[in-house]
């Protein structure tokens, strides 16, 4: 794209550009102060996303304002937050579905905020971790690749879409009520290598996910695929999870 296309495109975004007021968590531990919510007002066409808004803000206002990001294209899932009530990406989110606003923009719930829209990640990691989120081989190596054919990898394909943004953890309702319940995000990831044909692990992880805080943790309200970014059905195949867990504690009765 030339230059000259660029500016106009800048300039016909301009001409739409409207008065948005944000209204932004803002949390500090360093000053003392206790959380609170700042205002800012910005002129912002109907087309700019909410990251836009939030640099902007950051850039012309209030260079103060921290919050994580990094592709700004729906990939590193680094801006997730809490944007009128719903966990979501910033980068994804564009000013028209909101309207005139007020914009609410907050941390990610459940997780210990850190500074503003910066939230603790370490426990959810953690608890990604814990599945031992890679495979499980059992004997020497092969000389050759371990092949999987279409169908093998279509049992998954969906799963490894996930790119770790926490909306999922964030969002469910089980992760606000039970710090030890290993949430849907590293739950998916276990899926994922529980029916990938090339592990050997299967036991193990069968072990790992058939406890309350594991695979049972999970109620089926939904708030999973509901705020996922990458559209995963989330809730379907921790459904599957739980009758291939099922299935193994019969097979062993």
């Amino acid at each position: 794209m030339s230059a000259a296309i660029r500016a106009r495109r800048r300039d016909e975004v301009r001409s739409l550009a409207m008065e948005i007021t944000f209204r932004v968590f803002r949390f500090d531990p360093q000053k003392g102060e206790g959380p609170r919510f700042q205002e800012y007002v910005i002129q912002a066409g109907p087309s700019e996303r909410i990251l836009d808004c939030l640099n902007r803000i950051r850039w012309e206002q209030d260079p103060s304002l921290s919050f994580r990001m990094s592709c700004a294209h729906g990939i590193c899932g680094s801006d997730a937050m809490r944007i009128n009530g719903v966990c979501t990406l910033a980068c994804q989110r564009l000013v028209r579905e909101y309207g005139e606003g007020p914009i609410t923009v907050e941390p990610l719930p459940v997780f210990r905020v850190i500074k503003d829209l910066i939230v603790d990640l370490g426990p959810f990691l953690e608890k990604y971790r814990m599945v031992r989120p890679y495979l499980l081989i059992a004997g020497e190596a092969p000389e050759a690749e371990r092949l999987q054919g279409p169908e093998e990898r279509a049992l998954f394909d969906e799963a490894i879409r996930c790119i770790l943004c926490a909306c999922c953890t964030a969002a469910c309702p089980i992760t606000g009520q039970d710090s030890s319940f290993l949430g849907p995000a590293a739950l998916l990831r276990a899926y994922r290598y529980l029916f990938d044909s090339r592990d050997r692990g299967a036991g193990e992880r069968i072990a790992l996910l058939d406890r309350p805080e594991g695979i049972w943790g999970c109620k089926g309200h939904g708030k999973c695929t509901e705020v996922c970014p990458k559209e995963i059905d989330v809730r379907k195949w921790l459904g599957r999870t739980k009758k291939r867990v099922h299935d193994a504690r019969k097979e062993k009765a």
